[in-house]
């Protein structure tokens, strides 16, 4: 099996060395690794693409390729360039959530929704932070286990069922800010909360900014942003890529 790696924090990220290692934890020799990340760092740039110049791509190493676009860029070039034939695609782990309305504009759920669309079985993988919880990484093998391989087990069903239709496995993860060392979450399907982010625009002569505490966000009760601020390792699945 082949695996495609990606990212929108870039490709020296912390978060996307833990993907590495959670495959390799998970699956070890039995899969195919390729990496292919943003140069640096491309958080919030949603499904954009880079069409008015040609994209430089350099290894950084052995199996890590390096694009100087979108992670949207990075899946296309993977697709059509590097390496045709894929079987799954995993994005992240984003250091930071993903959730509700995020979804609109994070790159990192970009790149799984543009293998979806390309009839790719992808996830995307978020790490919800808070200040009061220590930012590590060591943990995130352990806790995406399971879910990393009924993934690849849904993945592989949906494979051997045949079929034209261009509908495929599209998953949105998102891990909780709990201490690193507590045992692995508890793992929760839900649903995208829709609740619009309360900004307030800050205005200092012609400049203007939003602000927003994030940690405080409005939420719907048992829909992702609840569930995972509550502690809870949440799934929500997608049949059709450009709906949230």
């Amino acid at each position: 099996m082949r695996v495609l790696l990606t990212n929108d924090d870039g490709i020296e990220a912390d978060g996307l060395m833990a993907l590495h290692k959670s495959v390799q934890h998970c699956f070890g020799h039995e899969v195919e690794i390729m990496v292919v990340a943003p140069d640096r760092g491309r958080s919030e740039c949603g499904h954009s693409v880079t069409t008015s110049r040609a994209l430089k791509i350099e290894q950084v190493r052995p199996g890590w390729l390096a694009v100087d676009g979108t992670p949207v860029d990075c899946v296309r070039a993977a697709f059509g360039t590097l390496q045709q034939e894929v079987d799954l695609v995993l994005s992240g782990v984003n250091a930071g959530a993903n959730l509700g309305v995020d979804l609109l504009v994070s790159g990192t759920f970009a790149a799984a929704r543009e293998a979806a669309m390309h009839g790719i079985p992808a996830m995307a993988i978020s790490h919800y932070r808070h200040p009061d919880i220590p930012k590590t990484w060591d943990h995130v093998p352990r806790w995406v286990a399971d879910t990393m391989r009924e993934f690849r087990e849904q993945a592989e069903k949906r494979k051997a069922g045949g079929g034209t239709e261009r509908n495929t496995i599209l998953w949105n993860v998102n891990l909780p800010a709990i201490l690193p060392d507590a045992m692995t979450p508890p793992t929760v399907r839900c649903g995208v909360d829709t609740e619009p982010m309360i900004r307030q625009p800050l205005r200092d002569g012609k400049f203007l900014r939003f602000a927003s505490d994030f940690h405080a966000r409005p939420r719907e009760p048992n829909l992702d942003v609840d569930r995972c601020f509550s502690g809870s390792m949440t799934i929500s699945e997608f049949t059709q890529p450009f709906r949230i």
